[in-house]
């Protein structure tokens, strides 16, 4: 592994409703064995869900000169528009079950979202959590349960901000030309892996990595490595080059 990738610093965010004890649970090991840093900041508050994490990235920015980016679902969306609008200061993309392209509409995702928010703002964070017991796998509603209740008051904004956002268009996409690896997860209804091939596909340099959904609620790295081994295909421009 050469030293310029060792060196690169990884910021990667997490999806809607989560946070960073999801991203270190999915990347933390496997960019260990590539000796690459892991930055994973926490969410900001409800309604600053968004604009705080890319002026967060514009700040990590600053400090060290440019940053691979990525993250998982509306996390990933984040890092891609961040990606295109800063071309100079990005070098390469970790992405993991992007959710749509451009405007969400009907978008599985954004209708999830949208359904969570209104859900807690009715039954609040104990009886919604309850009603997505009844029909997620366990390893998700532990998650669910640590991460909601940690955004507290501020989960229904944050939701309701991640549910309206556009995410980069494919024409979009298509502009930003560094080593991206995509990952995604057949099997998952509300991050549909016809998506993340689209982006993979229009993506100059990038690679698509795909999982299962039952291998990935027995361990969660698999989607990390799958993402990880993608961007390093377009690093390297071939899988022959990492033998």
């Amino acid at each position: 592994m050469t030293s310029a990738i060792r060196n690169l610093p990884v910021v990667l965010l997490p999806g809607t409703g989560s946070d960073e004890v999801f991203i270190q649970s999915v990347f933390t090991g496997p960019l260990a064995l590539v000796g690459a840093r892991l930055i994973a900041p926490p969410p900001p508050p409800g309604a600053a869900l968004a604009d705080g994490y890319l002026e967060e990235l514009d700040r990590l920015a600053r400090v060290h000169g440019s940053l691979v980016v990525g993250g998982v679902s509306f996390g990933a969306h984040l890092a891609a528009e961040w990606a295109a609008a800063n071309p100079g200061r990005c070098e390469g993309l970790v992405c993991a079950l992007p959710a749509w392209n451009g405007e969400p509409g009907s978008a599985a995702a954004a209708v999830a979202a949208r359904a969570s928010a209104d859900l807690v703002t009715s039954q609040g964070v104990d009886g919604a959590l309850a009603a997505v017991a009844a029909g997620s796998p366990g390893w998700l509603v532990d998650e669910l349960s640590r991460a909601w209740r940690r955004h507290g008051d501020e989960l229904v904004a944050g939701l309701r901000v991640a549910a309206g956002r556009r995410a980069p268009s494919l024409t979009e996409l298509a502009t930003v030309a560094v080593p991206a690896g995509i990952g995604g997860c057949a099997g998952d209804l509300v991050h549909p892996v016809t998506v993340a091939r689209e982006w993979a596909g229009v993506l100059p340099r990038g690679e698509l990595g795909v999982v299962e959904l039952a291998a990935f609620g027995r361990d969660r790295e698999v989607l990390g490595r799958a993402s990880l081994i993608g961007f390093l295909k377009g690093w390297f421009g071939s899988a022959g080059d990492l033998r």
